[in-house]
C-alpha cells in the first residue's frame, strides 16, 4: 500500500475469497487463480424466494409471553417451526452465486501479481512463465452496467482457452433436490442461464473481442437477451468515461486519513474501496456479502439481510465518509416492507401504530429461517430507526427525517410500548419489559430471554430519546409516553454485587492468597471496583461465557444511552468491562471485533481499541485481505479453522465496514451535543493527521498531529447551525486568530464557513 492506495497481492491464491474484489453493488467479481486466472462473478439480488416465513400470523406476545412463562418448549417448536413446504422445496429463501470464468493463457503463462490502483478500481494482473515472458492484463468494471472487461494484448486473448462454469456445477447436490435444474447455455458454449422454479433467473456470458474479452451479467424472465444485448450494443468508451468519472467524484469527498499505522491505513483504504462497490447508490441494498457470492457454495447465512448488527455494521461508514446517499437502496427496500412491517407488529403486539422487523430476512422481508429469538428480536426494528436518525442528522436532511426516521422511530417505540409493563420496585414505579433478549445469547433455547434485556433497553431508551427531538423539529405533538420511559425505564439489568472478594476466587476457592493479592491488582482495577454490580444480559442472568455479541453493552455503543464518565455509571461500567474482559474472546467473530473497539473507544480505552484492531486484521482476515466470519486459523477463538477449498470459508463484508467506523471513532466522537476530537491521543502515533471526517450536524472535521500534540482542528460546517466542540487544546483556543476561552467551543456557524482551531 502507499499514499496513491495501491494494494497487490501475489500468486497464488487458491480460494474464491483471496482474491481482489471489484463490484458496482449489483455485479462482483473476485479475481484470484494459481496456473489459471479465476474471476468469480456474483450477481446481487439472485434469490430462490421459496420457504420464506411469515411467522408473526401464527402468534401474539401474549400468546408467546405464556408459553415462555409455563415452559411450554413444544408450543414453541410448533409455534417457529419452518414453513410447510412439498417435497423438493428449499426450507429457507437463498440467494446464489453465477459462476466461474478461468482463463488458461497460451505458453504456460500464469498470474503473478495483481495490483489494484483502488483511485480507478482498476485490477491490473501481471502474467509470467518460466522462460522469462511477462504480459499484462487489466479488467474494469462499469459503474451501473453489469458489465466488466478485461483489455490485453490481442494475441494473448486470441490464444486464451475459457472455460465457464456455473455455480451449479459446484452446488448441484444442493439445487438438484429443491427443483433447480442445469442451466441453459448459449452463445456456442459462451454463456447460460440458470433457471429457478419460481423466481427469475440469471445469465452469465463472456465474449472476445480483439483486445477485450466482455462479461455480463443479467437477472429477469429475459435475462439471455439482456445479457446479448449488453455484450453487443454497450459502448465502452462512453463506460470507461462513465467509470473514471464516477471513482474521481467518489474519491473526492471521502475522508483523507494519513495514519502511522501500517495495518489500520490499509483497513481504512481497502475498506473505502470496498464500500464504492458494496453500498453504492445506483446498486442493491446490501447483504452480508453484497454483490461478492461465491461459486463453489451456497453462501452461508443464505447471504441474506441480518439486522440485529450486520447490517448496520455495513452501513456505519457511510456517515463519516460523506456517502449517505448510499442509503438509498436500503431505505427503498426497507420503506416498501412498511406494510409488511406494520402487519406483523399488529398481529404480534395487537398494536396498530407499531413496525415489526425479524432480524434475518430476505429481500421481501420473508423470515430466513426459525431462529425464534431473532424473530422477536425487536431491538432490530430500533436499531435501523436510530440508523435513520443518523442519516437526518449527518445530512441535516429534513425529507429523510420526515419520510424515514420518524415513520421507523414511531414504529419502533409503539412495538416496545406494547410489550412493556409497570412494576413496583423498591417502593419505586418501574417500566419494565417482560419477555427480551440479547442477540444470539444461548441461541433458541428456552433459557434465551429473560426480563429487561440490556440490549432492548439500551434500544427502547436510545428511539425514547430521539423521538422529542424529532417531533420538534416536524412540529409534531410530544407525546408523554416518551418521557416516561426515559424516567420510569432502567439503563440496563444488574447483576448483584458480588461484594469485596476475588471474582477469580469465586471459580477456584483454593487459589493462594498470594494469587488473589496479585489478582487485584490487574490493569490497576481496584477491589472495589472489580467484583461489584455489572451489566448483565438480562435479569437474573450475567454473562457467564466469551459470546460473539457484545449487546448487553449497547448502551454504551451504539445506542450511546448511557456516558461512562456520568458518575451514575462510571463505576457499573468499569464493574462491566473487567467481567467482559475477563470473560474472554474466545468465541468471538469477526464482526465481534469491531464492535469490541467501538466499545473501548467509548470508553476512553483508545489503546484497547487499537489493539482489537490489530488481532482483528491478524486473525480475520486471510492472506487476500478478505474479511472473514470465522478465525483464519485456531488459537484465538473457537470459531476458527484455516481454510481450504473443501473447508470453506464464511466471508462477510460487516466487519471490514465495522473496522471503518472504529477506525473514525478513535479520532473523533459525537457524545451528546458535543463533537469531541481526538478523545485520547493513541501513545504511539506521534505524526499524523485527517480531514473530511463528517459527524453530526454535518460538519466535517479535519485535524494535524505532530509529535504527539494537536497542532491544529479543522471544521467544516456544511449546513450551518450550531457547533458545540470538545477539542482538548487547552483552557484557551485559537479560532480563525481570535483566542476564545474554554475547553468547549460553543459557536453559532454558517453554511459553507470554515474554523482552524489552534492551540492558543
Amino acid at each position: 500500500m502507499n499514499g496513491k492506495r495501491i494494494l497487490s497481492w501475489e500468486f497464488p491464491l487458491l480460494r474464491t475469497h483471496a482474491g481482489a474484489l471489484l463490484g458496482n453493488g449489483i455485479q462482483g467479481l473476485m479475481v484470484w487463480g494459481d496456473m489459471a486466472l479465476h474471476i468469480t462473478v456474483g450477481r446481487a439480488g439472485f434469490w430462490d424466494h421459496r420457504g420464506g416465513s411469515v411467522f408473526a400470523n401464527r402468534t401474539t406476545f401474549k400468546e408467546l409471553r405464556q408459553m415462555l412463562e409455563a415452559g411450554d418448549e413444544a408450543g414453541i417448536k410448533r409455534t417457529f417451526a419452518p414453513p410447510s413446504t412439498n417435497p423438493g422445496q428449499p426450507n429457507r429463501p437463498h440467494q446464489i452465486g453465477g459462476g466461474r470464468l478461468e482463463l488458461h493463457f497460451p505458453d504456460g503463462l500464469r498470474p503473478r501479481l495483481a495490483t489494484l490502483d483502488m483511485h480507478t478500481a482498476t485490477l491490473t494482473v501481471v502474467l509470467a512463465n518460466e522462460a522469462g515472458r511477462s504480459e499484462k492484463i487489466t479488467l474494469t468494471q462499469a459503474v451501473d452496467t453489469e458489465l466488466a472487461w478485461l483489455t490485453g494484448p490481442a494475441e494473448l486473448l486470441a490464444a486464451t482457452q475459457y472455460r465457464l462454469i456455473p455455480t451449479w456445477e459446484f452446488v448441484r447436490k444442493d439445487l438438484e433436490p429443491v427443483g433447480v435444474k442445469a442451466p441453459e447455455w448459449f452463445a456456442e458454449g459462451r454463456g447460460f442461464v440458470q433457471h429457478l422454479p419460481a423466481d427469475p433467473g440469471l445469465a452469465l456470458a463472456y465474449q472476445p473481442q480483439h483486445c477485450r474479452v466482455l462479461i455480463a451479467t443479467a437477472l429477469g424472465t429475459d435475462a439471455i437477451a439482456q445479457v446479448q444485448a449488453t455484450l453487443k450494443n454497450s459502448d465502452l468508451a462512453h463506460l470507461e468515461q462513465q467509470h473514471h468519472k464516477w471513482w474521481s467524484q467518489y474519491w473526492s469527498d471521502i475522508p483523507t486519513l494519513a495514519l502511522p499505522d501500517v495495518a489500520l491505513q490499509r483497513a481504512w483504504d481497502y475498506g473505502a474501496y470496498k464500500q464504492a462497490g458494496l453500498t453504492p447508490p445506483q446498486g442493491v441494498a446490501a447483504t452480508l456479502q453484497g454483490p461478492w457470492l461465491e461459486e463453489y457454495q451456497l453462501p452461508p447465512w443464505s447471504c441474506d439481510y441480518h439486522f440485529n448488527i450486520n447490517i448496520q455494521m455495513i452501513y456505519w461508514p457511510a456517515l463519516a465518509t460523506n456517502r449517505l446517499d448510499h442509503f438509498a437502496p436500503l431505505w427503498r427496500m426497507v420503506m416498501g416492507w412498511t406494510p409488511l412491517l406494520r402487519q406483523y407488529a399488529e398481529k404480534f403486539f395487537a398494536c396498530t401504530d407499531a413496525l415489526m422487523l425479524p432480524h434475518a430476512v430476505d429481500d421481501r422481508c420473508a423470515a430466513v429461517g426459525q431462529f425464534w429469538t431473532g424473530t422477536i428480536d425487536h431491538g432490530c426494528t430500533a436499531w435501523v430507526a436510530q440508523m435513520a436518525w443518523l442519516n437526518y442528522r449527518y445530512s441535516m436532511n429534513a425529507r429523510i427525517l420526515k419520510e424515514i426516521a420518524w415513520p421507523l422511530l414511531v414504529g419502533a417505540f409503539n412495538g416496545y410500548y406494547a410489550m412493556a409493563e409497570t412494576r413496583v420496585v423498591e417502593g419505586r414505579t418501574e417500566l419494565s419489559l417482560p419477555v427480551s433478549v440479547s442477540p444470539e445469547y444461548n441461541g433458541s433455547s428456552m433459557d434465551a430471554w429473560g426480563r429487561n434485556a440490556s440490549f432492548q433497553l439500551a434500544a427502547f431508551r436510545c428511539v425514547a430519546g430521539i423521538l422529542p427531538q424529532a417531533a420538534k423539529l416536524l412540529d409534531q405533538p410530544q407525546d408523554p409516553r416518551w418521557q416516561q420511559v426515559l424516567d420510569q425505564l432502567p439503563f440496563y439489568a444488574l447483576a448483584p454485587k458480588v461484594g469485596k472478594v476475588d471474582a477469580l476466587a469465586l471459580l477456584d476457592p483454593q487459589r493462594s492468597a498470594a494469587a488473589q493479592n496479585a489478582a487485584q491488582s490487574f490493569n490497576g482495577w481496584s477491589e472495589e471496583t472489580r467484583p461489584g454490580p455489572r451489566i448483565c444480559l438480562w435479569e437474573g442472568k450475567d454473562l457467564d461465557s466469551s459470546h460473539r455479541h457484545p449487546s448487553h453493552l449497547a448502551s454504551l455503543y451504539p445506542f450511546c444511552t448511557v456516558d461512562p464518565a456520568d458518575p451514575q455509571h462510571t463505576r457499573i461500567v468499569k464493574n462491566s468491562l473487567y467481567h467482559w474482559i475477563r470473560s474472554g474472546a474466545g468465541a468471538w467473530s469477526g464482526w465481534a471485533i469491531p464492535f469490541v473497539a467501538l466499545i473501548h473507544s467509548r470508553c476512553s480505552n483508545v489503546e484497547g481499541a487499537i489493539a482489537w484492531l490489530h488481532i482483528w486484521d491478524e486473525v480475520f482476515t486471510n492472506e487476500g485481505h478478505g474479511t472473514l466470519h470465522d478465525g483464519f486459523f485456531e488459537g484465538f477463538t473457537v470459531l476458527a479453522g484455516k481454510p481450504t477449498q473443501a473447508d470453506a470459508e464464511i466471508m462477510q463484508m460487516d466487519a471490514g465496514m465495522g473496522v471503518m467506523t472504529a477506525i473514525t471513532e478513535l479520532l473523533v466522537q459525537c457524545r451528546g451535543e458535543e463533537i469531541v476530537v481526538l478523545p485520547v491521543l493513541p501513545r504511539r502515533w506521534r505524526h499524523f493527521s485527517f480531514d473530511r471526517i463528517r459527524v453530526e450536524g454535518a460538519f466535517q472535521i479535519g485535524a494535524t498531529v505532530n509529535q504527539g500534540r494537536v497542532e491544529e482542528i479543522r471544521v467544516l460546517s456544511l449546513a450551518g447551525g450550531p457547533l458545540v466542540l470538545r477539542h482538548h487544546l487547552g483552557a484557551h483556543v485559537e479560532i480563525n486568530g481570535a483566542v476564545v476561552p474554554g475547553a468547549v467551543t460553543r459557536l453559532d456557524t454558517q453554511p459553507g464557513e470554515t474554523l482552524v482551531f489552534k492551540p492558543a
